[in-house]
């Protein structure tokens, strides 16, 4: 049962890091996994009165305020042109839309959860975190990390010019993913992210010969099912209530697979290229 002994509401950044030094004291996020907790919380500090709950867009990138709920991002229009739509096909089956209404982007990428779709799917954008001591750093490094006092601010995500996929398969609707992938070619380059493996989410760089063919629409179905199964095999997975670590390693190929004929015909309809060559039909 979570217990806490006092509640601040700061009205600074600067007050609510000196805080959150003391290891008793917690930041607040959405409240939705920390009150299943057994936490006895000293003081929780509220971060809801720094007007850090927008999304802001210029013509480089988008500033999301680490209040932010899971639900605001689904409903942005510019995030989800931005971004292929992952953005929004990411958060739609976690749990159900007042669960949404409440967790926030901050709670949910500090968490750095294994099963988390959002970390999943934010990392195969051109993604930062600004953190209030620590400065910006790329969201990929900050993944890496361990868990430290600093504080969340915002994300920043940049407009890279690309494509986005993203696909889970989840046993049931609103539960956890068994398996998430996204996968991104964009400008700087073509990652895969693997998440719910049930490990924290984890990148894999694509070999630029390879995303030039894709970006070309210029491959085989059988060269991208090649691909898929050298990019499977470089993510480690793990066994849970869920499935298996073997189960997870196929889902891993048949989901890269998937993601890769999907991104190989968006490409091959933007260049007119005759899509019998890589179809998503040929997926299977």
């Amino acid at each position: 049962m979570l217990k806490i002994r006092e509640y601040v509401k700061v009205k600074t950044l600067e007050e609510a890091y000196e805080l959150n030094q003391k290891r008793s004291n917690r930041i607040l996020g959405g409240m939705l996994w920390m009150k299943m907790s057994d936490a006895q919380i000293q003081t929780a500090i509220d971060l809801s009165g720094l007007g850090l709950d927008q999304i802001e867009e210029n013509e480089e990138e988008f500033s999301i305020g680490c209040m932010v709920t899971l639900r605001q991002l689904e409903e942005h229009e510019g995030l989800a042109k931005w971004s292929s739509g992952i953005i929004r096909e990411s958060v739609k089956d976690i749990v159900g839309v007042q669960f949404r209404n409440l967790a926030t982007i901050g709670g949910s990428l500090f968490g750095r959860f294994g099963f988390s779709d959002v970390l999943t799917a934010f990392l195969a954008l051109d993604t930062y975190v600004e953190l209030f001591k620590g400065g910006l750093v790329t969201l990929k490094e900050f993944a890496e990390r361990e868990r430290d006092n600093d504080i969340l601010v915002r994300v920043i995500v940049k407009k890279t010019p690309g494509r986005q996929v993203y696909l889970t398969h989840r046993n049931t609707k609103t539960d956890f993913p068994v398996l998430a992938v996204a996968i991104a070619a964009e400008r700087d380059g073509a990652r895969v992210v693997v998440g719910a493996r049930p490990l924290r989410a984890m990148c894999v760089n694509v070999d630029d010969a390879w995303k030039e063919k894709l970006e070309h629409a210029d491959c085989t179905p059988e060269e991208l099912r090649e691909l898929a199964g050298e990019l499977a095999e470089q993510v480690p997975t793990g066994s849970n209530m869920r499935a298996s670590a073997a189960y997870r390693k196929h889902l891993a190929n048949v989901l890269i697979r998937r993601g890769l004929f999907e991104l190989h015909d968006r490409f091959a309809a933007d260049t007119g290229v005759d899509m019998d060559k890589g179809g998503q039909q040929n997926a299977d």
